[in-house]
């Protein structure tokens, strides 16, 4: 879980790449070896069908070397650090995501760090779908970066699904905490542990008239608050960094997050495919699009990529 081997992941055409500035960053606290890698494909390439093989190689070959180079000059002028190991990567391959997934699967990295795009004239993020697919299949955390800043002795947020029995949630919590006291210890920061419950449904209280909403309500929060005291006391996080809210998580965790002015959210993402991921959605992505921090989302113990070669 210490990040010895950090996969950045590049952005075509942009001079500023917010994930190799945030690998350097952690490389330089831990040591860690970074790759910039950068997925290319020119799709101009599927017209060329009429050249020769020859023809089509050299052309494709002509892109790598161009877009290599850019890369080498990009990581010597701004980003190559003394005493800081960083490869530079090039992969032709249409999906940048899967090829993404393959290179981790394939040279054992322990995260990938890649940068949001900012929307500039709505101020906000857009997330590509590239960003959804690692996020849901990669087998290892996806560090998101955003434009906060990584203040020493600054606030982390664990958003924590407590008070529930589900093996998978109580596993993932322990994992979600691990690993912001393991960016805790790296950035010498504090960590909140942050848990929504919800409240009473308006449709019980419409259709039982002798439903007591303030007596259930009043029941989940204590509920939630042991749940709290005990996963807490675990880890040894003091009550004052322990957050018990009634709401839904994507209110919830950004209100915490923008109150604490957090560096970094931690949550979990289950990885739903298909159908479920289409009509349930992921919590951790309704929650990332209100945001305003870099976020580190963590699959569940086990998890398996559905990626294949």
């Amino acid at each position: 879980m210490n990040y010895q081997k950090i996969l950045a992941v590049i952005e075509p055409e942009q001079s500023t790449q917010k994930s190799l500035a945030r690998a350097i960053e952690m490389a330089n606290i831990n040591g860690a070896s970074i790759t910039a890698f950068l997925t290319i494909y020119d799709f101009s390439y599927e017209m060329t069908t009429m050249l020769s093989m020859d023809e089509r190689e050299n052309m494709r070959q002509a892109v790598i070397d161009e877009r290599t180079e850019w890369l080498v000059n990009l990581v010597s002028d701004k980003f190559r650090t003394q005493g800081i190991s960083i490869d530079v990567k090039i992969v032709w391959h249409n999906r940048p995501y899967e090829s993404i997934i393959y290179e981790v699967i394939d040279k054992g990295y322990d995260l990938i760090v890649k940068g949001t795009q900012q929307h500039d004239t709505l101020k906000s993020v857009i997330f590509t779908p590239t960003d959804w697919h690692i996020m849901r299949k990669a087998p290892v955390p996806v560090l998101l970066v955003k434009e906060h800043d990584w203040p020493k002795h600054g606030q982390i947020v664990a958003a924590v699904n407590l008070g529930g029995d589900l093996e998978e949630h109580i596993s993932l919590n322990e994992e979600i905490t691990k690993q912001a006291l393991h960016f805790a210890k790296l950035l010498s920061s504090n960590v909140h542990l942050v848990n929504s419950y919800p409240g009473t449904p308006a449709n019980i209280v419409i259709e039982i008239p002798e439903f007591d909403p303030t007596a259930y309500d009043e029941s989940a929060k204590k509920h939630h608050e042991q749940s709290m005291q005990q996963h807490s006391a675990r880890h040894h996080i003091g009550t004052q960094y322990c957050h018990v809210d009634v709401g839904l998580p994507e209110d919830v965790i950004p209100k915490y997050a923008q109150q604490l002015d957090a560096e970094l959210v931690v949550l979990g993402t289950v990885g739903r495919q298909g159908i479920s991921a289409a009509l349930i959605g992921n919590t951790a992505e309704h929650v990332i699009d209100k945001l305003n921090c870099d976020v580190l989302t963590i699959k569940p113990e086990g998890f398996v990529s559905p990626v294949k070669y």
